[in-house]
C-alpha cells in the first residue's frame, strides 16, 4: 500500500516541531483504526510503515495453541506450520493482512485522526516548552487590549494573559510594545495552553537581577528575600557566599548601573538592596534602612521586634503610609513596632520610677542595665552594620514572660506592621 501524504508529514514536522517519532506514532494509530472500521477485526493489529518506499502493511498477531477457543486471538498448529515450519506452541506469529484497496480506505478514514493527534501532539509540545519556563521572565510583544486584560504574543502562544491583578500601577500598555514578564503558571486546555503572566510578581525582581548582576547568575551573590510593592517600592534582601564579595556593591554596580537598569526595566519603581544577617537585629536595622537605628529589642518567642530610633528618624523608619516599615517586616518575616527614644524614655520612667529622679543622666543607661538582667544571658550589644550607632539587642532567653517586660506594647497602630 502506498501512501501518498508521507512528504506532506515530514513537511508538518519541520513546519510544527513535531519529532518524526511522534508523528509515525500517529500515522501507524490511524491506519489500525481505518482498518478496524472498515473490517471489523478485534484482534491485536499493528502497522509496520516503510518511510523509504512509502508504503504500510496491516498485521494481525495470532497465539499459535492446540485448540483454537478464539479464532479472532489464536490460531491453530497446524495452520501456523502453512506460514511458519518451525514455530511452535505458545509463540506469536504476525499474519499480514492487508486488503487491496487499503491505501484508498485509509486515505479517507484516517485524516481526520491524523489531523487530530497532530494538533493534539502540537498542543502537548508547546504546553511543555512553556511549562519548562514557568518562574522564569519571557519577552513578548503586547498583541490586544481588552479593558483592563493585556494579551501578549510569545510566540507559539498568541494569547497569553495578563490580568489586571498582575499589572503595575505605573505601566501603561501599547499594541505593539515588547514587554518582559514573569510566567506565574501554565495550563493545559482544549487549544491552546493558558499561560498566566505577571509585571507585579516578586519573581520578576528576582529574574531582572540574575539577568544584570553575574554574581546572582553564577551563585556568588544569593537573593534571600524579596518584599515588593510593585510600581512603588522594593526591599531586596541580598547575602554573599564569598567574604571578599560585597552582595550590596555587586547588586547597585558601578554608579549604580546594574541596578538602575532593573529600575529602567520596572518603570521608576525604586529599590532598597540591603545586606542580609543571621543576626535577627542586623537584618532589622538594614532592612529599615535609610532610617539610623538607636536600639533594638526581640521578642524571638512572639518573634517580634521593638525598633527604636532617633525622635528625628521615626517618620523616615515608619516612611510614606507605612511603606518602609511594612515592607521590612514582609522582608525580615518579624513583627516591627517603631517606637523614637523619647517615647520609650518615657516608658521605661513608668516601669522603672527608681532610676529616674530629677537631673539624672545615668537613668536610661542604668534601665538598659535592669532590662538586660532581668531577661538574662541572652541580651548581648551589637554593632549595627549599617549605621554608625551601636543597637543595643535584647533579646529573650527563658520564658514568653519575660519577653514581655523587655517589649514595650506600642501604643499607636501608625507605627506597627507586621
Amino acid at each position: 500500500m502506498k501512501i501518498d501524504f508521507v512528504q506532506a508529514l515530514r513537511d508538518v514536522q519541520k513546519e510544527k516541531d513535531i519529532p518524526f517519532e511522534i508523528l509515525e506514532q500517529i500515522i501507524e494509530d490511524a491506519l489500525v483504526s481505518a482498518y478496524r472500521k472498515h473490517f471489523g477485526s478485534t484482534g491485536e493489529l499493528h502497522v509496520e510503515i516503510d518511510w523509504d518506499t512509502s508504503s504500510a502493511s496491516v498485521y494481525t498477531r495470532k497465539e499459535v495453541v492446540d485448540v483454537v477457543e478464539n479464532s479472532h486471538v489464536q490460531m491453530s498448529l497446524e495452520e501456523a506450520r502453512k506460514l511458519d515450519e518451525e514455530i511452535s506452541v505458545g509463540e506469536l506469529l504476525d499474519i499480514e493482512v492487508t486488503p487491496e484497496d487499503f491505501g484508498r480506505i485509509a486515505a479517507q478514514t484516517a485524516k481526520q485522526v491524523v489531523v487530530q493527534r497532530i494538533r493534539e501532539a502540537e498542543r502537548d509540545i508547546i504546553f511543555d516548552e512553556f511549562n519548562r519556563r514557568a518562574g522564569e521572565i519571557v519577552t513578548g510583544v503586547v498583541s490586544r487590549l481588552e479593558n483592563r486584560t493585556i494579551f501578549v504574543s510569545l510566540g507559539k502562544v498568541d494569547s497569553a494573559l495578563l490580568p489586571p491583578t498582575e499589572q503595575m500601577p505605573t505601566d501603561h500598555y501599547r499594541v505593539g510594545e515588547r514587554i518582559k514578564v514573569f510566567v506565574v503558571e501554565v495550563a493545559k486546555t482544549t487549544k491552546a495552553p493558558h499561560v498566566l503572566l505577571s509585571r507585579s510578581h516578586p519573581g520578576l525582581l528576582r529574574k531582572l537581577f540574575e539577568l544584570e548582576v553575574p554574581e546572582i547568575a553564577e551563585g556568588v551573590v544569593e537573593i534571600m528575600s524579596i518584599a515588593r510593592e510593585a510600581g512603588h517600592r522594593s526591599k531586596v534582601a541580598v547575602y554573599s557566599t564569598q567574604e571578599a564579595v560585597d552582595p550590596v556593591g555587586a547588586c547597585v554596580g558601578h554608579r549604580g548601573t546594574r541596578v538602575q537598569a532593573v529600575v529602567d526595566e520596572l518603570r521608576g519603581e525604586k529599590i532598597d538592596i540591603v545586606r542580609y544577617s543571621d543576626d535577627p537585629a542586623r537584618y532589622l536595622a538594614s532592612a529599615l534602612s535609610p532610617a539610623r537605628i538607636s536600639e533594638v529589642r526581640l521578642d524571638e518567642e512572639k518573634k517580634s521586634a521593638t525598633v527604636i530610633v532617633p525622635d528625628t528618624q521615626q517618620s523616615l523608619a515608619i516612611g510614606k503610609e507605612g511603606q518602609n516599615v511594612r515592607l521590612a517586616a514582609r522582608l525580615t518575616g518579624w513583627r516591627i513596632d517603631i517606637r523614637n527614644e523619647s517615647q520609650m524614655k518615657e516608658q521605661d520612667e513608668i516601669d522603672h520610677p527608681e532610676f529616674y529622679g530629677e537631673g539624672d543622666e545615668e537613668a536610661t543607661e542604668q534601665v538598659a542595665v535592669v532590662v538586660e538582667e532581668q531577661n538574662g544571658e541572652g541580651a548581648e550589644v551589637v554593632a549595627t552594620p549599617t549605621v554608625e550607632e551601636t543597637v543595643e539587642v535584647v533579646e529573650t532567653a527563658e520564658s514568653a514572660e519575660t519577653a514581655e517586660d523587655a517589649v514595650t506594647p506600642a501604643e499607636s497602630t501608625d507605627e506597627k506592621a507586621e
